[in-house]
Formats: structure tokens, sequence, C-alpha cells
């Protein structure tokens, strides 16, 4: 007697889907039956799974429209699992590795189709890719290499924990290889902690394998850069987590959990005013930021500065984001695509405020 497959839908990209490149990244989501590309691999690495559909869309159409695009997909699944003669038990889309724009994609569809169709889901990323700060809660994520070279291990990641969720087993990260998902949960254990923490104690001091019940986060201690030789002939810049932006926020940064900072002119200004700029932060009251927007971005004190000779110049551009809860691991992608645009510049020092 032959065992019934389990039917599951994959979402993927247009470029894995085979539809093109970037010339086709806005395309909108479209459906196709069976597998295609990598969900040819996912059948191959459990003879019990069958993917019946593919949904695939363009990086840049899901980016620019997000919440649009999760609804497009879910109106595909409506239309084509009304005529289908098993419900989906899973949804798997990726592996995006560490690309953002299909990163971002996968881990909403998967939380959309949780939250409103009841589906579980599963993606894989790379732990840098920016989707995990913004779903690591929500979305079960499979650890993935940062780039397609480990395709084969994050299909077979995505497939074994996905069964698993189909059968309502629990997701153990260490041994599943998932991404930490930030959830505390309360169990009674064996021993009392003041017990288990001798006991680890004890390992350690003999020299033998242990593990912690609560991983403390490693941060890098940077060195301090060389002092300038000449700040009488060095370039400054501005750089501030203190969420200064133009009026408006232009560039939409967020007030909390940044995803982007923004790059803004201040060529020919004297000082910021309450008319040009404000702030977006959400961390604190911003009341006398926006009344002086000066008080978090001294222009006003640089120029000053600069007049009296006391550093060679201002920079024309400043650098802002939010620091409000936004991760460190993209704090430090921040910094270095900033650092790096300054040094190409000849920029030598940077005034770095907060809030």
């Amino acid at each position: 007697m032959m065992t019934r497959k389990t039917p599951v839908i994959h979402y993927m990209n247009q470029f894995f889907a085979g539809i093109g490149a970037e010339e086709q990244a806005g395309a909108r989501p479209m459906w196709f039956d069976g597998s295609k590309g990598p969900g040819r691999l996912l059948e191959s690495a459990d003879s019990e799974l069958q993917v019946i559909g593919t949904i695939a869309a363009g990086d840049n159409f899901m980016a620019e429209n997000l919440e649009a695009g999760v609804d497009a997909v879910l109106a595909l699944l409506d239309t084509h699992l009304a005529e289908a003669a098993d419900r989906p038990k899973l949804l798997l889309a990726g592996p995006a590795f560490n690309a953002g724009r299909y990163g971002m994609a996968c881990a909403a569809v998967c939380m959309a189709v949780q939250e409103r169709l009841g589906i579980p889901a599963v993606t894989a990323l790379h732990p840098e890719n920016p989707a995990v700060d913004n779903y690591r809660r929500q979305v079960t994520i499979v650890r993935a290499a940062s780039n397609v070279m480990g395709m084969q291990d994050a299909v077979d990641g995505m497939v074994r924990v996905g069964m698993k969720r189909v059968r309502g087993e629990p997701i153990v990260a260490a041994a599943d290889g998932t991404l930490l998902r930030g959830l505390r949960q309360n169990h009674f254990a064996a021993s009392s902690g003041a017990e288990r923490a001798l006991a680890m104690l004890l390992k350690k001091l003999s020299g033998e394998q242990f593990e912690t019940e609560y991983a403390m986060p490693v941060f890098d201690r940077v060195p301090p850069a060389p002092a300038i030789k000449d700040l009488a002939t060095a370039t400054l810049a501005i750089v501030t987590s203190g969420g200064i932006v133009p009026h408006g926020n232009p560039d939409r940064i967020e007030s909390a959990s940044a995803s982007k900072f923004g790059a803004y002119s201040i060529a020919g200004l004297d000082s910021l005013t309450a008319e040009t700029h404000q702030s977006v932060h959400g961390g604190y009251d911003p009341t006398y930021a926006n009344a002086d927007p000066n008080r978090v971005l001294p222009l006003d004190a640089l120029r000053a500065l600069e007049r009296a000779g006391r550093f060679g110049r201002l920079h024309d551009i400043y650098y802002a984001t939010v620091g409000n809860a936004t991760s460190v691991r993209r704090a430090v992608r921040f910094g270095q695509e900033i650092a790096a645009m300054l040094v190409n510049v000849g920029v030598q020092a940077v005034v770095f405020t907060s809030t």
C-alpha cells in the first residue's frame, strides 16, 4: 500500500524559479503547479514530501510592496488550493541565504501563512540576513550559509525541520540547526538552579565540556584609532544614532529597530531648525530635539569651531539612523558601510552623537 505524501507549497524568488534575473525583479507573485528549481531538491531530500505548488515573486516587487505582495501570495493560495484535493500541510520558503530582499519576503510570507492560514512554515536564512532580526520570534528559521554554495545543507535542514513541525514535534535549536528565536519558556528541572550552576562550575574548573543555560552576548572590543596629527587640516563628518533627519523623514527610518540609515546634505547650512529637521527616534521624548535639532546633531557648534580654525572643514553629508532597539549586528553593518563611504571621500574623523 502506497504511503500518501505530505503536500507542500514552496515560495521562491524570480531568479530561482527560472523567470529571470534583475530584469524580472519587479515580477508580481505567480503560481506554478508542482516543483521548480530548488523545489526538486526539497522532494529529493524526503521521499514523503511532494511540492504541489510553487509561488514565485520578484525581489523588488516584494521589497517595495511587502504587505500587498504577501496579500497577493495568499490570494494565489486561496485560488489554487480551493481546487486542490489535499490541503497543504507545510510551506517552505527559500532558502534565501544572505539576500536581504529575498529573505524579507520569505520570512513575511511564512509569518502570514502561519497566522492567517494556520499552515506551519519554515525558511532558511544566513544569521546576518536582515530578515532574521525582524522575524526570528514569529518564524522558524533554519541556519543557512551566506550564499548558494550551501544550498543542499539549507534544503535538507528546511525539510527536516518542516516535517517535524508537520508532526508537531518540538524544535530544539542546537540539535535541529535553527536560529534562536529569543523566546523563553518555563519548565521543571530535575535540580535547582544553584545545583546546576555548581555542576557547570565544576566541569569548567576540570576542563570538561558544558553548556550554559543562558548564553550572554559577546561584543567586539574595537581599539581606538590613533590621534589625528593635525586637526587643523582634517575633514570631519557628523554621524548620529539620535534620529535627526530632514523634516518629513524622507527615507522612512523606523523609530525603533531601524533597518536603514540616511545620508543628508548640510552644505551651506550653519545650523538646523525646527522647520528643516526633526527627530524620529522612539526611545526618548523628542520635544526638545524637535524644538532645536542641534541639541542632538550639533551643527551650530561645529560650524563655530570650523570658522575658528579648530579643524579643517566639515563634510557636506551627515549620516543618521535610530539606535533604539536596533540590533548590534545591524548597527555593525551600518557602521561599516558609513565608514567605507567616509574613507572614500577623505574624511579623517567623525563626531558621533547619540541621544
